[in-house]
């Protein structure tokens, strides 16, 4: 897969403790440490330090020093820092009890359904495109764990890959995202204006920002599912990677940032990763990793007819000759892919092909044409990656305010849908008539797989609502005496703090409604009346 040679981080350490540091977070650190002291510095020159900061980890082992020094890190010694290097942050260990096999904990879940390619192409009936999703826990050795869930070393972390033919990547339901606006930081803005642009998905992929239909549809998605889970869209925001800084696998790459105390954190990876996988899981294991596009009518495709002579390849490459025919061979399916190897070999007399060195002895080629009804191709893959924490943290962050009121009455705004609670039962009094409702009510609710919180305590009502919106309950039922006369009960809304009355029999499916989107508060404020209650 190509982690064990290039999945690094720059890494600086202490001349004197021999402390190790991440190099591209301590220029961070140090711009911004230099923007909040100088909080009168002229806007050009602002710019000009987040410009350098946002490319932090995009800057070579070089130039990363110079910047390092020009900003005056110091380590904790006192000391400048060494120079920078790039460490590996996946996890070695040994497999076996001989302990001479080599293994690495995996830094990503990715791989697992690129080697399990072939089965799962079986499990969709030869059909493309398709997508498969996995969600599980990935290791990676990093420097400096910091932030809580924000950068650890065993974290979880969901992943989709949507093999896509690589000469089509359109997306069958791109138009009912087409005209969803997104704020874009592309790689041309960080390096000039320094400014975020709002565009919709459409014009971004017809003005080539986003590299294609699919990568912009899946950036699409997960704007909305942010947002439907209660993120600020305020706080959101799609960076593209730098040349510079790109993953080795991606042709294009862009990150979910969204801001909390902690700065822009990258949430979410959006990567078109090309076939490079598959490629590589292919030429390891000698199995074709390719899907058939069936043609309505046959056509005519140039490609190369060869003649090799065995002779010459064999005394060059014994064992390894029916490997680098195979190669030969399957570049010759197409006259466009064999055709640099073929000018090569007229030009220079020699050419490479997967590492072994090919002369023009070896063999020779005529260009001919054939009639084919299908079409073979290793299929490319878009991948959005989620870190469930970095998720997790952020919404519990933009969930969190203060009533006006009284800054001691702390809230969740969790959205019904991801509240872990959705609705809390109260009795106005402990007598046995009004707890027998409120277990009822409460049964009613668990049965319909709404999570429920039954506080039977002899704090006051408004102290038993503070507590259910310190945990983010969104609604919450009050039985009262009137309910043991009428059958009625109040329905309070937490954010609000508006009560309606309605029958104790319409509370479960009116809370199922909530959750579900199928109602909303203010469509019920108008279907039933409301109540005024103090809550102090």
């Amino acid at each position: 897969s190509g982690h064990v040679d290039r999945f690094t981080d720059l890494m600086v350490k202490d001349p004197v403790s021999g402390e190790c540091f991440r190099a591209d977070k301590l220029l961070e650190d140090a711009i911004d440490e230099l923007i909040e002291a100088n909080p009168d510095m002229p806007v050009v020159e602002r710019e000009e330090h987040m410009r350098i900061q946002i490319q932090a980890d995009a800057f070579s082992p070089a130039e990363l020093d110079e910047q390092l020094t020009k900003y005056g890190c110091k380590a904790p010694s006192g000391e400048p820092y060494g120079a920078s290097f790039p460490f590996n942050l996946m996890f070695k260990t040994s497999i076996g009890p001989e302990g001479t096999s080599v293994g690495y904990l995996r830094p990503e879940t990715a791989q697992g359904l690129f080697v399990n390619f072939r089965r799962l192409l079986d499990a969709n009936s030869q059909k493309m495109p398709f997508a498969a999703a996995q969600i599980g826990l990935g290791f990676r050795n990093e420097i400096a764990p910091r932030s809580g869930l924000l950068r650890v070393r065993e974290f979880c972390m969901a992943e989709i890959e949507h093999f896509v033919n690589p000469n089509d990547k359109s997306h069958p339901n791109f138009a009912s995202v087409a005209g969803k606006e997104l704020v874009l930081f592309g790689r041309d803005d960080q390096l000039g204006s320094g400014k975020t642009k709002t565009v919709t998905v459409g014009d971004a992929v017809s003005s080539g920002l986003v590299n294609n239909e699919t990568l912009a549809y899946f950036m699409a998605r997960t704007q909305l599912f942010m947002e439907r889970i209660g993120m600020d869209p305020e706080r959101l925001r799609f960076r593209q990677h730098l040349t510079t800084e790109m993953a080795h696998y991606a042709c294009d790459c862009w990150d979910l940032e969204i801001q909390s105390s902690y700065g822009w954190v990258e949430c979410v990876g959006h990567a078109d990763r090309a076939c490079y996988d598959l490629d590589v899981h292919g030429k390891a294991t000698k199995t074709p990793m390719v899907a058939t596009l069936k043609l309505d009518e046959a056509m005519e495709v140039e490609m190369a007819k060869l003649k090799f002579d065995r002779k010459a390849l064999g005394k060059t490459f014994k064992a390894d000759q029916r490997v680098v025919s195979g190669a030969l061979e399957a570049l010759a399916e197409n006259w466009a892919d064999f055709e640099p190897v073929a000018t090569a070999l007229e030009t220079e007399g020699k050419t490479t092909v997967d590492g072994f060195e090919i002369t023009k002895d070896m063999v020779t080629w005529k260009k001919t044409t054939k009639k084919v009804h299908e079409i073979k191709f290793t299929p490319s893959v878009i991948e959005p990656s989620f870190g469930m924490g970095r998720i997790l943290y952020s919404l519990l962050e933009h969930s969190f305010y203060q009533r006006d009121a009284d800054e001691q009455r702390c809230v969740m705004r969790f959205k019904p849908a991801v509240a872990p609670q959705k609705c809390a039962v109260l009795p106005i009094s402990s007598g046995d008539e009004v707890n027998a409702v409120v277990d009822e009510i409460a049964a009613e609710l668990m049965d319909s797989d709404l999570a429920t919180r039954v506080d039977k305590s002899t704090a006051s009502l408004g102290r038993r609502y503070s507590r259910a919106d310190e945990v983010g309950v969104p609604f919450a039922v009050t039985v009262d005496f009137d309910t043991l006369t009428d059958g009625s009960v109040t329905l309070r809304e937490r954010d609000s703090t508006i009560q309606i009355r309605l029958p104790k029999a319409d509370v479960t499916r009116v809370v199922f409604d909530f959750v579900h989107n199928r109602l909303t508060w203010e469509e019920a404020v108008k279907k039933y009346p409301t109540v005024s209650v103090k809550e102090d």
